[in-house]
């Protein structure tokens, strides 16, 4: 049985988003760790490592495959009702006790581990592509690990997916750099950034800085990437009114027009202390992003239990615009040029040419309307 380590590295190019030092050290930039990896190590995703003065990085692979709705991304403001192809390696550079990447993490960063890379499949972009179109797909995202670590290959995808018309997106815990956020400009369209809590202290338990994930979000706004921000509420580590006012405040201060989903934490892996989070305290989030004088704040996965905070509405007018149970899309109303049929403002987002290509459904379709898992052998 080959090791995670083995297989993995058997998966891998030169990369792009670093540069050489004396003695055949080098510094990487796909995240802002900014690794300084000399021969024969890793940084500390564990995934882009140091052969002989060269960075190798991820690439040919895919650890999950499946189509999601776009809503579960999610992306609110970007072709409502749509899917996403959704591709995922493996590596994270933080180490959240809650991520499934927790795991995959571990098992890389000890030598001794005996899980094995056999759930690994090899795939061209192509293929991915081939897969997204023949499945309906409008829109194609790296998510599931931390794509900034894997950026090289999701470009090559992203490059093949624009040809054949689908917009790239990418699903990130926002522990970004100038560099690879220009390096992914020119063909992502959206970026979702994790903005885990407002102190700098709770971040570095998690492994990242504060600032950071700030500056990131300034600056992929500032670049033009169609920017939504989540905040996972966890009880008893971000849950409190102030720390979820400096988090509205931020972002009301670089664009009142970013969405903000707050959203429901839920017992799994390392982490099984706090309670779940609570219908009652997703609501009082959202509340307070709109108090801050955010446009559009919303409150997820708990379809059903948080009034009307899945719905988007014109800030100018108050009238509803696309209207929401869980993934699946009740009404669309925007018009073609994405303004409001009301009052003619035009709503900041990623919409439909022609808002008959929407999607919508009814309530019965609920339970219908869920991740689809694709083979990719």
């Amino acid at each position: 049985m080959n090791t995670l380590e083995e297989v993995l590295d058997s998966m891998t190019v030169e990369g792009e988003l670093y540069e050489r030092l004396e003695g055949d050290s080098l510094r990487c930039y796909a995240c802002g760790h900014r690794c300084l990896i000399k021969p024969g190590k890793r940084g500390i995703c564990k995934v882009r490592f140091n052969q002989d003065g060269i960075l190798r990085v991820p690439s040919g692979y895919v650890a999950a495959l499946q189509v999601d709705p776009t809503e579960k991304k999610p992306f609110f403001h970007l072709y409502p009702g749509s899917d996403t192809l959704t591709f995922g390696m493996l590596g994270c550079d933080f180490h959240c006790s809650y991520c499934q990447n927790w795991v995959t993490s571990q098992a890389l960063r000890d030598p001794a581990s005996n899980v094995s890379g056999d759930f690994v499949r090899r795939v061209t972009p192509g293929e991915l592509v081939q897969h997204g179109k023949a499945l309906g797909a409008r829109v194609i995202g790296s998510s599931y690990n931390e794509p900034l670590i894997t950026s090289e290959w999701a470009m090559t995808v992203f490059k093949a997916a624009r040809l054949a018309g689908l917009e790239a997106v990418y699903i990130s815990n926002g522990n970004a750099t100038p560099e690879v956020l220009e390096y992914l400009k020119p063909v992502v369209r959206g970026y979702k950034v994790d903005l885990k809590t407002m102190q700098d202290r709770q971040y570095r338990q998690l492994g990242g800085v504060l600032e950071h994930v700030l500056d990131t979000i300034r600056l992929a706004h500032e670049m033009g990437f169609w920017v939504e921000v989540v905040t996972l509420v966890i009880p008893g580590f971000n849950d409190s009114s102030e720390e979820l006012m400096d988090a509205a405040k931020f972002l009301v201060s670089v664009s009142p027009d970013i969405p903000w989903h707050v959203t429901g934490f839920h017992q799994d892996y390392r982490m099984t202390d706090p309670d779940n989070t609570s219908a009652a305290t997703l609501i009082r989030g959202a509340e307070i992003g709109i108090e801050a004088g955010l446009h559009f704040v919303y409150a997820g996965n708990l379809p059903g239990r948080v009034g009307p905070y899945e719905h988007t509405f014109c800030p100018s007018c108050g009238s509803v615009l696309v209207e929401r149970l869980g993934y699946v899309i009740l009404g669309y109303h925007l018009q073609d040029d994405g303004s409001c049929p009301r009052c003619g403002a035009v709503i900041p987002g990623v919409w439909y040419k022609d808002a008959g290509q929407a999607r919508t459904g009814s309530v019965g379709d609920l339970y219908s309307r869920r991740p689809r898992r694709v083979n990719p052998a």
